[in-house]
């Protein structure tokens, strides 16, 4: 998908490393305007030839007095006024505006950071339609503050405190804030945004998935030649699902779809997907049994970037080796493969081929983002790559995916090899996590709670408990339960089972999985943790 042909005005953020930057991303996306994130150093022709409305300066763990802090390029603030951009500093955005624009930024005095109350000082910009003296609480995460503002700037809010915490300048249409609006820990955050975007900067919403659906198509048939034929992985989740219905709908029976058992799927998970694949979503789909290939080169590796890696790989000589037949086949070979890379992926796998992101640091390599090898023959169609988890499963809806199978968990593309933790190979560690995972989530579905969690899984953990079993001493392993409510997979946090639940599943576990005498919950949100383990 082209963002230049979204029938939206475009909100463009400078991602200067904050751990909430996807989240003015998404939060925008839910009022129906269409918002990108790119990194904060980029040029200033890379931002100008998107052609934004809006421009957001994110928030971030650095400091302006630093050397090597990111800041925006030269020419910025001129283009901006030029162009009638109107342009949102938020944290370390609106100190970066201050100080680059002649103002003064200290650190301060009383450092502020979680829930703060501030008071609006003039019902102006932002806060135009609130009124003075109008107090609201909001999440605070800065060390440095502004003491001195630029020619022009005027304080709109200040925390309990006395910090500057809302500034604008509405002849430059420059506009700052001091605390993230973006979280949920900032109630009024969102009818923050919504009022500067709609009533202050008067943008067009008009991101809806609809046309993303026919510009993808439109994209597709444009890249795709009217003889050439394309690969599609299938991983069994809804993304690869989406993603396959989608390249189908665009060139129909060109798309050929491959789903590879490597030895790492869930419990009969290959009888379960390629029964809905052929039944409920008319695909034809060739199954590939890998997991001898797969497991033997996973044998002694515990890194759990090394396994993603080896993953990646490994399934792209998969992949050429299903081209060569289908070139015998067809007499003509595949030129593309199709994967359901999403936003939230290329956001974590960093930095991303031809992203420039230096300001935030790798969280974990996806498979078919940073694992991919670039040698690849295949070039890659990936008409997901700008959306959220939520939103392909509107896209799914469309498209008459059926609903149980959109509302499937997650299920991460290197599949159990990162949920255990060590050597995948070693003992029968597999099919213990197989068997205790499947109880699981039975257990859930059974509780009528599935619909309410975002993911759950188990983990097969590298040690050994001591356990009291049939009158014997046992030394047997330890699993832990994870399950978690989200948004988008970005932010998650833990989900509270009641007491009873959680004594009759890990009754039911150790009563009935050989092997293993002990099971715990992991009860940590992202942050800090990941959802997954590896």
């Amino acid at each position: 998908m082209d963002p230049k042909a979204v029938k939206s005005d475009l909100v463009l953020i400078l991602d200067y490393g904050s751990q909430y930057t996807h989240l003015i991303t998404r939060r925008i996306r839910s009022l129906n305007i269409f918002s990108l994130c790119i990194s904060g150093t980029s040029s200033l022709e890379t931002i100008t030839s998107h052609n934004p409305k809006v421009v957001i300066l994110s928030g971030g763990p650095h400091s302006v007095h630093t050397v090597d802090s990111p800041t925006f390029p030269s020419g910025f603030v001129e283009w901006a006024q030029k162009g009638g951009i109107f342009v949102l500093g938020v944290c370390y955005g609106l100190q970066l505006i201050v100080q680059r624009l002649g103002g003064q930024v200290d650190v301060g005095q009383k450092q502020e950071y979680g829930r703060m109350e501030i008071e609006v000082e003039k019902n102006l910009g932002v806060f135009g339609n609130k009124k003075v003296g109008d107090k609201q609480v909001v999440w605070m995460s800065h060390g440095d503050e502004a003491v001195k503002l630029p020619y022009g700037f005027e304080v709109v809010a200040r925390s309990q405190q006395g910090a500057v915490a809302a500034v604008q300048n509405s002849e430059m249409r420059f506009f700052g804030l001091q605390y993230h609006p973006e979280v949920t820990h900032s109630p009024e955050g969102m009818d923050t945004l919504r009022y500067f975007l709609f009533d202050v900067c008067g943008v067009s919403p008009g991101w809806n998935m609809e046309n993303v659906l026919d510009e993808e198509i439109k994209a597709i048939n444009d890249t795709v030649g009217p003889e050439e034929h394309v690969i599609c992985a299938l991983s069994g989740g809804v993304d690869s699902t989406v993603a396959a219905t989608i390249v189908h709908k665009a060139i129909g029976d060109r798309l050929h779809c491959i789903f590879v058992d490597n030895g790492l799927l869930r419990y009969k998970e290959r009888e379960r997907v390629t029964e809905t694949f052929e039944s409920d979503l008319h695909l034809s789909v060739t199954c590939v049994d890998a997991s001898n290939e797969f497991l033997s080169k996973l044998k002694g590796v515990v890194d759990p970037e090394m396994k993603r890696k080896i993953i990646g790989k490994e399934f792209i000589s998969i992949f050429d080796a299903f081209a060569h037949k289908l070139e015998q086949k067809l007499g003509k070979k595949p030129a593309y493969l199709v994967q359901g890379t999403l936003y939230p992926d290329v956001i974590e796998s960093c930095p991303p081929p031809g992203s420039g992101r230096t300001h935030s640091r790798t969280i974990k390599s996806h498979h078919n983002v940073g694992g991919l090898p670039k040698d690849m023959k295949l070039k890659l169609i990936e008409p997901l790559k700008l959306l959220f988890k939520d939103e392909v499963r509107q896209l799914g809806r469309i498209l008459n995916v059926p609903d149980a199978f959109l509302k499937r968990h997650p299920f991460p593309g290197p599949g159990l090899a990162v949920r255990v933790l060590g050597d995948v190979t070693e003992g029968n560690a597999l099919d213990i996590l197989r068997q205790v995972d499947e109880i699981f989530i039975q257990s859930i579905k059974d509780a009528g709670l599935y619909d309410l969690i975002w993911q759950a899984f188990a983990v097969f953990l590298p040690v050994r408990s001591v356990g009291v079993q049939g009158d014997q001493r046992t030394h047997s392993h330890v699993v832990a339960l994870r399950a978690v409510t989200s948004q988008d997979g970005m932010t998650a946090d833990w989900y509270y089972f009641e007491h009873k639940f959680l004594d009759d599943v890990a009754r039911k576990i150790c009563n009935s999985v050989r092997g293993v005498n002990r099971v715990v919950q992991d009860i940590t949100s992202k942050p800090p943790s990941t959802i997954e383990w590896e």
